[in-house]
Order: structure tokens, then sequence, then C-alpha cells
């Protein structure tokens, strides 16, 4: 089980998402995005966050040497790549992957990516990349589910979260526009009633 609350800019958001239940913490390097975080702040938040939380970098098309460097200076656990980033990645960056797909094109990424490997279902949009707040098809993801380790993505919130996680049965999932207040910000009665949904829906699967 995982539950990762992402676009995390500020400490006091990622100890409140953990102390709440969270098990993973993502923040975004992609300097596009409104939920970017600046290395040294994600540094300081990796060091203060207990040893058994995921830490997850998002990037979006960076080079192999601009994520060694942020992996290196934050110290983050796992990369999670948001771009058209080639399977070669996977030798080239000494970290797990989280591999972001959508439904279009899940059926490639998942044969050309290597079974270890983490995919991310979140919903199409080839300007924003994520964040859009928009829902997958949750039947068709279900059969995804089923054949490979996934985290679902879009769209989610403290409302719907339980039904996705009974519909999709995935292993993750991840929310960021879905529990703020506003982008890079979380409300943190947002954040804690979708963990509290979300633990309570896997505990009754």
């Amino acid at each position: 089980m995982l539950i990762k609350i992402c676009g995390i800019t500020r400490l006091a958001d990622a100890r409140f998402a953990v102390r709440e239940g969270a098990t993973a913490i993502g923040m975004v390097f992609w300097t596009q995005s409104p939920r970017r975080v600046d290395p040294a702040i994600a540094a300081e938040i990796v060091a203060t966050l207990p040893a058994d939380v995921l830490t997850v970098g998002v990037f979006v098309n960076a080079t192999v040497g601009e994520i060694r460097d942020v992996v290196k200076s934050t110290g983050i656990r796992v990369v999670q790549l948001h771009g058209d980033e080639p399977t070669s990645y996977v030798d080239a960056i000494d970290r797990p992957i989280f591999r972001s797909t959508t439904l279009d094109n899940v059926v490639d990424v998942a044969h050309d990516w290597p079974q270890d490997t983490t995919l991310l279902l979140d919903k199409a949009d080839p300007v924003r990349r994520g964040g859009t707040g928009a829902v997958v098809d949750w039947s068709r993801a279900a059969n995804v589910a089923r054949q490979r380790r996934l985290i679902l993505a879009g769209g989610l919130t403290p409302d719907n979260i339980e039904e996705a996680i009974v519909t999709v049965r995935p292993y993750g999932v991840d929310v960021s526009s879905g529990v703020e207040a506003s982008p890079g910000v979380k409300d943190f009665g947002k954040v804690s009633q979708f963990l509290k949904n979300a633990r309570a829906a896997y505990a009754q699967r």
C-alpha cells in the first residue's frame, strides 16, 4: 500500500501529511510547474521525514545529469518520470523509478519498461503533464492494475478515493490538486480526510 501526497512545497505540509498517514511524499522539480520546489527546500523536507516515508522526485524531460544532481542534493529515494524519457533512464539513474503513463499508451509503456518499474497512471495532458484534476477511467485502470504494479493518479479527492481504490485495486494512489488550497499549498482538512478515507478503503480491501 502506498498513499502519496504529491506537489509538496512546504515542510509544514509534508509533516502534516505524514502525521495523518501518508506513506509517500512527492516533490516536483519541473521548472514549468506551479508546484515546483527548490532543491534546497526539498533537501530540508527529506531530512526531517521519518525513514519509512518514501520521498519521490517528479521530473519532466530532465537530463540524466540533472536528475542525478537533484537526487544527490536532496536525498530523494524514488524518481518519477513524467515526460518522454526513454527506457535507458532505468540503468542510468540509480534509484527506483515510477513511470508515468496514460491509458492511451499504457500498453506500450508496460511492454517497454521493465516489470519492476512501477507505473503511475494519470490523465493525459501534454502541457501540464499532471495535477490537472481530470479523472482516469477506473474500469480500464482496473484492468491494468491486475497485470502490473500500479499507482492510480488523476482527479482523486477525499470524496472519491474510497470508490477509486475499491474499483481499481491499485498498489498505490497519488493525489496533488485534489487536496490543495492553491497550487503547491495543501488544505490540511482535505489532506486529513483523503488519507483517512484511503486507509479505510485499503483496510477493507
